[in-house]
């Protein structure tokens, strides 16, 4: 087992990364200061594979846990959800000290502590992830949001978990896309921070792609600990934290152009890279040989590198409804090199449509 410790002073907390973790999971409740009732928030593909695995650690734990499933899928993601969990949270009539699970993925994590975040001012909020996007990006840092229908993650607050738990066995149920998804993610910590981890992914693509238990061990921890280095610098994103979001802005605009439906996150993401790269290497930042080796990591891993279902004026238009763009200046996360970004506000309009037209499909 692996511990990553996100150090955030009073906010501070532990992630747990390894096999069967259902004991380091019934220690933490039994040592904790929750009340003996709580909630496990899931959804519809989680929840009847792992839903009573949680429930009945919880139990031994101390905790008497309800189960509520969402529908899976990012429309879950929504105000309209919150506001049944947090009905759900009064007729069970959970208090202050009431923790709230989140077992699934992104969406699940995502909506669980936006509840969390808000029921009574605040509850216990711990992250249970059995994706790989999930657990190499979302349940660590303290994001917790749902979508407006004018743009994505609008609505939300910064508020840590108590703890996180990564069991490497839920990765073994996951489909082929789920992988590549989360493997987007990941390629990402290697461009923006870590050029050593970069050059792993290029010489380890099978065991990556396979996620061998080693090659996921290491890259769930040392993508946890990137970004919890990260965070532990800049919690609320008023400086480092930015560099999180490279490829982003052209992937959340990607995403809502089609419906958050065609492209998974991880897989809009792997496009948004691209489209950060030809930018960075547009505006002289970057050779054209660093963009391809960034263009080929993202095939090789199986995700794609241009959109379906996009036009360039939408995409220009959306990116202006990111929650990164401070008055009417889109802060682009580009590349100096790999393993080194920056943020850029003054990219011209046309350098961005022309990287626009090239990773989208007409």
């Amino acid at each position: 087992m692996r511990i990553v410790p996100v150090e955030l002073g009073i906010n501070s907390y532990k992630i747990f990364i390894g096999n069967a973790l259902g004991q380091e999971i019934v220690s933490f409740c039994q040592n904790s200061s929750f009340s003996h009732n709580g909630l496990i928030i899931t959804d519809t593909n989680v929840g009847p594979r792992y839903g009573q695995w949680l429930q009945q650690l919880l139990h031994q734990g101390g905790i008497c846990a309800g189960i509520y499933e969402i529908p899976a899928g990012e429309s879950s993601k929504s105000l309209a959800m919150a506001e049944r969990l947090f009905t759900e949270c009064i007729e069970m009539g959970l208090d202050r000290k009431s923790p709230v699970f989140a077992l699934g993925g992104g969406v699940v994590g995502d909506l669980a502590g936006f509840v969390a975040a808000s029921y009574m001012r605040g509850v216990p909020f711990v992250q249970v992830p059995t994706s790989l996007l999930a657990q190499v990006d979302s349940s660590v840092g303290g994001k917790v949001a749902v979508n407006h229908a004018l743009g994505k993650n609008l609505i939300g607050a910064f508020y840590q978990p108590k703890a996180v738990f990564m069991d490497l066995d839920t990765l073994k149920t996951l489909p082929g896309r789920e992988i590549c998804t989360g493997l987007g993610e990941i390629i990402k910590y290697g461009i923006i921070y870590d050029k050593e981890f970069f050059r792993y992914l290029e010489e380890n693509m099978e065991a990556a792609a396979s996620l061998e238990n080693q090659a996921a061990m290491y890259m769930t921890a040392r993508s946890c600990e990137i970004k919890a280095e990260v965070v532990s610098q800049d919690e609320k994103e008023l400086g480092l934290r930015a560099i999180l979001n490279f490829g982003h802005t052209a992937a959340h605009a990607i995403e809502k152009n089609t419906g958050y439906s065609r492209y998974n996150h991880g897989e809009a993401v792997a496009i948004g890279m691209v489209c950060a790269a030809y930018i960075s290497q547009a505006l002289g930042m970057i050779a054209p040989d660093t963009a391809a080796r960034v263009i080929s990591l993202i095939e090789s891993l199986h995700l794609p590198v241009r959109a379906e279902g996009c036009t360039v004026d939408m995409l220009y238009k959306d990116i202006f409804h990111d929650k990164k763009t401070v008055g009417g200046k889109v802060n682009w996360i580009l590349m100096e090199d790999i393993g080194s970004v920056t943020g850029r506000k003054d990219v011209p309009e046309q350098v961005v449509r022309e990287a626009m037209s090239r990773i989208i499909v007409s």
